[in-house]
């Protein structure tokens, strides 16, 4: 019988190896000896090495979608909104480096994940961004000339790239509010200055 356990043991330690040794590099043996169960005891819970990073996202992007989903239902401010998913995703990825590698690096370099995860979890966690983003534009909060999903994907991008902060050397210098903060005055209010005017 399979134990629920047993099956996350296999996710979260199949996270730490993929983000130590990158997908390609590991083997289901180096998962199963962080996971601590035999070989074979992997292929209870999964077909093959490319099922388990699916599942890897998939569970762990599901968490963070009931997270984030939780913290925005009582909230109607499409401002206010944005500042919770950044806030929350930069905290997230700051406790879960071994997540946020595989991320960063799995989800960037393989075409076949990229390609799985447009109608799956990954693009789920996306269009909150994009629910925002269009909301923000209904109540004219936000420009509307301004393409949603283009924004969405930089919007994403910047929080993929800020959260590599904390694998460099100055990783100790930013807290992930500090960051957060940052980000959400980037989006909403841009690089001028107040008093800047366009030529």
């Amino acid at each position: 019988m399979k134990s629920p356990n047993k099956h996350i043991k296999i996710i979260n330690a199949a996270t730490k190896v993929f983000a130590k040794k990158g997908f390609f590099n590991a083997r289901i043996s180096d998962i199963a000896k962080e996971a601590k169960v035999a070989d074979g005891t992997i292929y209870l819970y999964f077909n093959n090495k490319f099922d388990i990073l699916i599942s890897v996202f998939d569970e762990e992007i599901s968490n963070m979608i009931n997270q984030i989903n939780k913290l925005l239902k009582n909230e109607n401010d499409p401002r206010n909104m944005l500042a919770i998913f950044i806030s929350k995703h930069l905290m997230m990825m700051k406790k879960n480096r071994n997540l946020a590698e595989v991320i960063q690096i799995e989800l960037r370099q393989s075409l076949k994940i990229i390609k799985d995860y447009r109608n799956s979890k990954f693009s789920e966690y996306l269009d909150i961004i994009a629910s925002i983003i269009q909301l923000g534009q209904e109540q004219e909060v936000y420009r509307s000339d301004i393409d949603a999903e283009i924004a969405t994907r930089a919007i994403f991008g910047a929080l993929d790239e800020t959260a590599r902060i904390w694998s460099l050397p100055t990783k100790g210098k930013y807290s992930a509010e500090q960051m957060a903060d940052h980000v959400i005055q980037i989006f909403l209010s841009g690089l001028l200055t107040p008093d800047t005017h366009r030529g």
